[in-house]
C-alpha cells in the first residue's frame, strides 16, 4: 500500500457531485483544500462545510476554466503554491448527442476543457512537485476512454487524451517521486448527466454508481498504488488483460517494412 503524505490539495470542479466528494473525502485525511469552481457561492458554502467538519484550511478559487485569465490564475496558484501535494484534475463537461446532432462550439469549449485546462494545470503543477521530491496527480478520465462508442466521439476523445496523457506522464515520472493516477468512472449519479442532455434519472439504475462510492473506490486504488482505477469493473484481469495486450504490441508498432499481410511494396 502506497502512503499518501497530506499537504495542500487543488480541486477543480470542486462545488458538487465528484470534486465536492473528493474534497471532504481529502479534507477528512488531512489535506488542506484550494476548491476550484465557477460558481463563487457554492464553493463558499462547502468550504464554510469543510472547515468546520474537518478542521482544515480550505480556500476558493472562483474560476472558469475556458476563460484564459481565469485559467492563468489557477495556473499560477499550482506554480507558487509551496504547500501543493495533491492536483484533482476533475472539471470536464461531455455531451450524449450523435455527431450530426452535436454543436461544433459546444464541442470545441468541450475540447478546451477537458484537453486544453487540464493539460496547462498539469504543466503548472507538476514542476513544483518534481522539485519537491513529491505529488500525487489525479485525471478523471471516463470509460468512454476505452469504450468511445458508449457516449459522443467527441467527449470518448478527450477522455482517450486524458488517459494517453497519464499513461505518459506516469513513464516519464516514474522516478522522480510523483504519483499519476487515471480514474476512469463508469456512470455517476451527478449533474454531468443533465448538462450532457441526458438525465441520470433515465439511465437504468443498475448502471449508475454514487459519487460517494466512486471517490471512495477511486481513492482505495490510488491507496493501492493503482495507475488506472476503474470503479465498476469486477474483474480487473480484464483491465490487465487489455493493458498487457498493448504493451505486447509496442514492440511491433514501428519497423522497415509493411507487415506481410499488406504484401511488399512495388
Amino acid at each position: 500500500m502506497v502512503q499518501i503524505i497530506p499537504g495542500t490539495a487543488l480541486i477543480t470542479g470542486a462545488s458538487s457531485g465528484i470534486g465536492a466528494v473528493y474534497a471532504d473525502r481529502l479534507a477528512a485525511r488531512g489535506h488542506d483544500l484550494v476548491l476550484v469552481a465557477r460558481d463563487e457561492h457554492r464553493l463558499g458554502a462547502l468550504a464554510t462545510r469543510l472547515r468546520t467538519r474537518h478542521g482544515r484550511s480550505v480556500d476558493i478559487l472562483a474560476a472558469d476554466l475556458n476563460d484564459p485569465a481565469d485559467l492563468a490564475r489557477v495556473e499560477a496558484r499550482l506554480r507558487d503554491d509551496p504547500a501543493l501535494a495533491m492536483l484533482v484534475n476533475n472539471a470536464g463537461v461531455g455531451s450524449a448527442s450523435v455527431l450530426l446532432n452535436s454543436d461544433v462550439e459546444a464541442m470545441d469549449r468541450m475540447i478546451r476543457l477537458n484537453v486544453l485546462a487540464l493539460t496547462r494545470l498539469t504543466y503548472a503543477a507538476v514542476p513544483g512537485f518534481v522539485a519537491r521530491g513529491g505529488g500525487t496527480l489525479v485525471n478523471i478520465g471516463s470509460i468512454v476512454a476505452v469504450s468511445p462508442e458508449t457516449l459522443n466521439g467527441v467527449y470518448g476523445g478527450t477522455k482517450a487524451f486524458v488517459l494517453a496523457f497519464s499513461q505518459s506522464l506516469r513513464h516519464e515520472l516514474s522516478e522522480a517521486g510523483v504519483r499519476v493516477q487515471a480514474v476512469l468512472p463508469g456512470a455517476t449519479a451527478t449533474g454531468f448527466w443533465d448538462a450532457a442532455g441526458v438525465p441520470v434519472g433515465h439511465l437504468p439504475k443498475e448502471i449508475v454508481m454514487s459519487a460517494e462510492d466512486m471517490v471512495d473506490a477511486a481513492l482505495a486504488g490510488l491507496d493501492a498504488g493503482e495507475f488506472v482505477t476503474i470503479p465498476p469493473l469486477p474483474d480487473v484481469a480484464q483491465w490487465e488483460a487489455y493493458e498487457a495486450a498493448r504493451q505486447a504490441m509496442r514492440g511491433n508498432l514501428s519497423r522497415t517494412e509493411p507487415a506481410a499481410r499488406y504484401g511488399r511494396a512495388a
